[in-house]
Parts: C-alpha cells; sequence; structure tokens
C-alpha cells in the first residue's frame, strides 16, 4: 500500500546545501551513483567517488565536474570485492580527509554468474553486503568525529524475495544467482538496522532504500527472457536521475535527522519485508560477516 500511495505524492525536493560537507560514493561512475553524486556536488560537497575501474572514475570526474558546475570532485580507487583494496581506500580518506558526513553504500553487482572475490565470498554478498559492511566499519570513527552524519545503504525491494542463509552464506553448496542477489539485498537492510541500533546517540544516522526498477548498466547479467520482460516494462521503470532520488533524499532530507534505521522507496517511508525486520536475524548476520571479516565491532 505504501508503494501505492507514493505514486500520487508530489516529487520530492529540497535546496538543502552541504556546504563544507565531505561524501563519499561507492560505484559512482555510472547510473544512480554519477547522478547522486551530480547532485550532491551541486549542493556545495566534496564528493569522493570511489571506483574499481579509474578510467572510468576519472571520465564520470569530469562530467560530474561539467554537470554540477563544481571543483571539489575527486575519484579513488576502491574494489569492493578485495578487502586489502577496502583497507587501502579506507587509509588513505582517514589519513587525508579531516570529516566524512556522508557515506554512500551505493555500488553493487546483480545477478552475475557464481564468481569469488578475492577474499573467497560469493561475489553478490561480497561486493554488496561484506565489502560496504568492512568499508563501513573502516570509516566508522571518522563518521563519528564528524558527525551529524549519515550512513545511506542501497538496498532493493529485491531483498523482500530473499533469506539469509547464515549456514552457507557464500552460496556453495547451490547458487542461483537471483537468490545470491536479493539474499545480499536483504542483507543491506539488516545491517543498516544492526547499524542504527549501535550507533544510538553518536550523531550518525542509517538508511537504507529501494532505488526504483532503475534501468542501469546492472541489467547485463539479465538472461534474454529477463532481458526481453524488461524492455517490455520499460515505460514503468525509471532513469538514472528519477533512480537516484532515493538515495539523495536520505542524504540530505533534513526531517530524517531524527530516523535511523529505516528503509525507503520513493522519497519517503517504506515498509520491508519481514525478514528485514527480524532484529534476531540482523545480530546473527552481523556476527558472521564479523568472523568472516575478522574484525570485533562493538
Amino acid at each position: 500500500m505504501q508503494s501505492i500511495r507514493n505514486l500520487f505524492r508530489a516529487a520530492w525536493s529540497s535546496d538543502a546545501k552541504l556546504d563544507g560537507k565531505t561524501v563519499v560514493i561507492t560505484g559512482a561512475n555510472t547510473g544512480i551513483g554519477k547522478e547522486t553524486a551530480i547532485d550532491l556536488a551541486k549542493r556545495g560537497a566534496r564528493v569522493i567517488i570511489a571506483c574499481r575501474d579509474m578510467e572510468k572514475a576519472e571520465a564520470a570526474v569530469k562530467e560530474i565536474m561539467e554537470k554540477s558546475a563544481s571543483s571539489e570532485v575527486v575519484s579513488m580507487k576502491l574494489d569492493l570485492s578485495n578487502s586489502q583494496s577496502i583497507r587501502e581506500f579506507a587509509e588513505v580518506i582517514n589519513r587525508d580527509e579531516s570529516k566524512l558526513n556522508i557515506l554512500i553504500n551505493n555500488a553493487g553487482v546483480m545477478v552475475c554468474p557464481y564468481g569469488k572475490t578475492a577474499d573467497g565470498f560469493e561475489m553478490q554478498i561480497g561486493v554488496n553486503h561484506l565489502g560496504h559492511f568492512l568499508l563501513t566499519y573502516l570509516l566508522i570513527d571518522l563518521l563519528k568525529r564528524s558527525a551529524p552524519a549519515r550512513i545511506v545503504t542501497v538496498s532493493s525491494m529485491a531483498h523482500a524475495w530473499g533469506s539469509i542463509n547464515l549456514e552457507d552464506l557464500n552460496s556453495e553448496k547451490s547458487y542461483s544467482k537471483s537468490k545470491a542477489y536479493a539474499q545480499s539485498k536483504l542483507a543491506n537492510v539488516l545491517f543498516t538496522r544492526s547499524l542504527a541500533k549501535r550507533l544510538e546517540g553518536t550523531g550518525v544516522t542509517a538508511y537504507s532504500l529501494h532505488p526504483g526498477v532503475v534501468q542501469t548498466d546492472l541489467w547485463r547479467h539479465l538472461s534474454a527472457p529477463e532481458q526481453f520482460f524488461m524492455k517490455v516494462a520499460r515505460p514503468f521503470t525509471k532513469n538514472s536521475l528519477q533512480g537516484a532520488q532515493t538515495t539523495i533524499y536520505c542524504a540530505v532530507e533534513p526531517s530524517l535527522d531524527r530516523e535511523s534505521g529505516g528503509y525507503y522507496s520513493d522519497c519517503a517511508p517504506a515498509s520491508c519485508s519481514s525478514a528485514g525486520r527480524d532484529d534476531d536475524l540482523a545480530e546473527k548476520l552481523w556476527d558472521l560477516s564479523c568472523r568472516m571479516l575478522s574484525v570485533t565491532w562493538e
């Protein structure tokens, strides 16, 4: 019902400024990440786009600068499928940046063939959840020192079709690319809930969101029938600019200062699946993630 009501709401907009604020956006060389970067740069933020492919990142920086009329846009190398790369990236941010006001966990892989990250994790849970979990962990002290600060994680309505297999998070016993994707997106929602609880009273808030069904490069792994279905559905999908709006809303909307841990869609609170509200499952996933990444996050 919430999503139907949202269809009839006026488009969200805000003139909130971000002068003097620093933002990190993962995977912002294309799609909704790039549109988010353009918007936040227009608002006066220093925007760091964290990307795996530096050639594409440099081209994106040029475009973001041109469209936002801002010179405060830089790119840095970050490969979320490699914990060494994540640690190196975080080390540079912690050393060189005096503050970090907004972290946007945007990068992702979708319904890809079975593969493993450098650390041996199934690619979708590895990049979409564990990579961002580690990145957030490594930057959390800087975020706390920069409070008020926000952590925005891009999930998907696909989380509602997912379940967390705590016994086989890496899908080694059996692999369905769509189930693994849904699992990783459910993990994003659960991570945000647990994170919000741990950050109570720090001035750092956390949000997860569904951007809409967006026409992006992520579709490249869809099967021929799925590609055909998406072409038929195209009139009902969003372009990247429309798809970025809920991310931007979660990053800048002033009324969300007092909210944390929630799930959003179409620039409004939305209801997530019952699994996405399962705090016991969220804690089990949190503990498992810490063990897999060999970190201790109190």
